[in-house]
């Protein structure tokens, strides 16, 4: 058995690759739009490891997508925790979850996806402004 990939429905394919890509820094591996199905599949990954990955499922026809809670969420291990949540942060995404620890983190996507931050190796030692930031909304 092998893992392939996970699938998430996004609701708006154009912010969905935002957050992912230019927010969050996973890159693209692979499209496939299918006209009689109507629906495109995308498929990202993180630079370097580009097994492990995440499809992206965007139906044409409109349709409310619940809450993503309960899909649980996707985890990335990152090099540096505080500097990905300074990205993100400067970048408009909102931290749910702030790296208080300095060692996790979460987001969520705009279809409220829950993104798991783990910082590589051993945790960082606490730095404000995250060591007293709040949590905000739900992760």
């Amino acid at each position: 058995m092998k893992y392939l990939h996970t699938m998430v429905r996004v609701a708006d394919l154009e912010a969905s690759m935002d957050f992912y890509c230019n927010k969050l820094g996973l890159e693209e591996m692979g499209r496939y739009d299918n006209e009689g199905g109507r629906f495109t599949l995308v498929f990202l990954a993180a630079p370097g490891d580009e097994k492990a990955q995440v499809e992206l499922t965007h139906n044409w026809d409109t349709e409310t997508l619940d809450e993503g809670r309960n899909f649980g969420h996707l985890a990335y291990r990152v090099d540096d925790i505080y500097a990905t949540c300074q990205k993100l942060m400067d970048a408009g995404v909102t931290i749910n979850r702030p790296p208080r620890d300095g060692g996790m983190a979460f987001v969520r996507s705009p279809d409220n996806i829950s993104i798991e931050l783990l910082q590589a190796g051993d945790k960082l030692p606490p730095q404000e402004p995250w060591a007293s930031m709040p949590n905000t909304g739900e992760w």
